[in-house]
C-alpha cells in the first residue's frame, strides 16, 4: 500500500526483534537503532575564578643607621609594654622631665631629694670616737656631742643636655647636701658636727616596659662623689658609678640603685671598708597619699656574716597648713652620714618639709 511507504521507521525493542526482519538492510538499519550510541550531554566545565593577587605593601627601608637601629629595636618586646607616660599621672615623669609633653628645657632649678629642716634630731648613741681601718682616720680623743641636735638638706638639680640621642636621653647636673648641727651644745660654741656634700651627674633614658605589674619608666647612670670637706683624722669621701632603675604605678613609685665604687689608692683611702656598711646598692619606694608623701629607703652591704650590715630610713612629709608641711625621718642601721659610715644607732626628727620631693 502506499501509504506504508511513507511511515516511519519504528526503533525496535529488542535485538530479537530485528531478527524477524528479511531485507538485509532493513536488518541491518535496525541493529543499527538497537546499538548506535546516545548522545552523551554536554557537561559545561565549570569556571573557575582567577586567584586574588595579593599585593604586598611596600617596605620602607630606613636610610640611615640611626633609623635602622630604631627600626630593629622598635620590635623587640621586653616583657611588657606599659601605658604611655602622662606627665599627669606619672611620678618619674614629673621628676625626670621623661615625655615630650614635660619636658622645661634646659638650666631650670627643680627639687632633687627632699628638702627639709628638722630642729630636732635626736640619736639613740653618739659617735664620739669616729674610726677606720685607715689609722690616719681615727679619733682617739673623745668628742663632746649632745644627743639631740639638728639637722637640714637641701637638693637642687637641673639638666643640662636635653634629648642626646634623638628624642631620649638628658643629662642631669644635681647637688645635695646635709648638715648635722649641734645646736644644743652651748659648752662648745653650737658646732656643726658633720656635713656631706654630693655632688653628681646622671644621664637619663626614658624606658616602656612592664615588669610585675609595674611601669619601668626610666633607666640610667649617675657618676657620684660624696665627702665631707674635712681633713684628717675626720676626713670621708668614696666615689661611685650608679645605676637607676625607676618603675612606677599609680601614686607608687620605686627606685632601685645598686652602684660601683671608684677604688682609690689604700694609703690615701679614708674609708677602705665603706660598702661593708652603706652598703652596695639601695632600694627606695614612694606612695603619695593625698597631701603626704611616704618614702622608705633600704640598703645593705649584700654580704653575709660579720659583713652583713645596712640601714632602713622612713620619710613622712604630711600637711600643715597651705604649702607649710611637717616631715618625720626615722633611721636604723649603718651611715646616717658619712663619718657614722661604720657607727650604728637609731636617729628620729621632726621638722619641715620645704619643697616637694614628687
Amino acid at each position: 500500500m502506499a501509504y506504508a511507504d511513507t511511515l516511519a521507521p519504528v526503533k525496535p525493542a529488542s535485538v530479537d526483534a530485528c531478527v524477524a526482519l528479511a531485507s538485509n538492510a532493513e536488518r541491518l538499519a535496525c541493529y543499527d537503532s538497537v546499538f548506535k550510541p546516545s548522545a552523551l550531554p554536554v557537561v559545561q566545565a565549570a569556571v573557575v575564578p582567577e586567584p586574588v593577587k595579593k599585593i604586598d605593601k611596600p617596605v620602607v627601608q630606613p636610610e640611615t643607621f640611626k633609623e635602622k637601629v630604631v627600626d630593629k629595636v622598635s620590635n623587640i618586646k621586653v616583657i611588657g609594654k606599659a601605658p604611655t607616660l602622662e606627665p599627669t599621672t606619672s611620678l618619674l615623669d614629673q621628676r625626670w622631665e621623661l615625655s615630650e609633653k614635660s619636658k622645661l628645657g634646659v638650666w631650670n632649678i627643680r627639687a632633687y631629694q627632699p628638702v627639709y629642716l628638722l630642729p630636732v634630731f635626736w640619736t639613740s648613741d653618739k659617735n664620739e670616737f669616729p674610726s677606720s681601718p685607715n689609722p690616719n682616720n681615727t679619733v682617739t680623743e673623745a668628742q663632746n656631742l649632745k644627743s639631740t641636735e639638728s639637722k637640714f638638706q637641701i637638693s637642687l638639680k637641673t639638666k643640662a643636655w636635653e634629648n642626646i640621642f634623638g628624642n631620649n636621653g638628658d643629662l642631669w647636673v644635681g647637688y645635695t647636701q646635709s648638715s648635722r648641727w649641734q645646736t644644743f651644745n652651748a659648752e662648745e660654741s653650737h658646732p656643726f658636727r658633720e656635713t656631706n656634700y654630693e655632688p653628681e651627674a646622671s644621664l637619663m633614658f626614658r624606658t616602656n616596659y612592664e615588669l610585675l605589674g609595674l611601669d619601668g619608666r626610666l633607666l640610667g647612670v649617675t657618676l657620684n662623689h660624696q665627702s665631707n670637706g674635712r681633713s684628717d683624722p675626720l676626713s670621708r669621701s668614696w666615689n661611685r658609678v650608679i645605676f637607676n632603675v625607676g618603675l612606677e604605678r599609680g601614686n607608687f613609685a620605686l627606685m632601685l640603685r645598686p652602684w660601683i665604687r671608684i677604688e682609690e689608692d689604700s694609703k690615701d683611702d679614708n674609708n677602705p671598708d665603706m660598702e661593708d656598711y652603706i652598703g652596695r646598692g639601695d632600694l627606695t619606694a614612694f606612695y603619695k597619699w593625698k597631701q603626704n608623701d611616704f618614702s622608705l629607703m633600704l640598703r645593705h652591704s649584700l654580704k653575709g656574716g660579720d659583713d652583713s650590715h645596712g640601714a632602713v630610713q622612713f620619710d613622712w612629709a604630711f600637711p600643715i597648713s597651705g604649702k607649710l608641711r611637717g616631715h618625720f625621718q626615722l633611721f636604723n642601721g649603718y651611715g646616717e652620714s658619712l663619718i657614722d659610715y661604720n657607727h650604728r644607732a637609731t636617729y628620729a626628727g621632726l621638722g619641715v618639709s620645704l619643697m616637694n620631693w614628687y
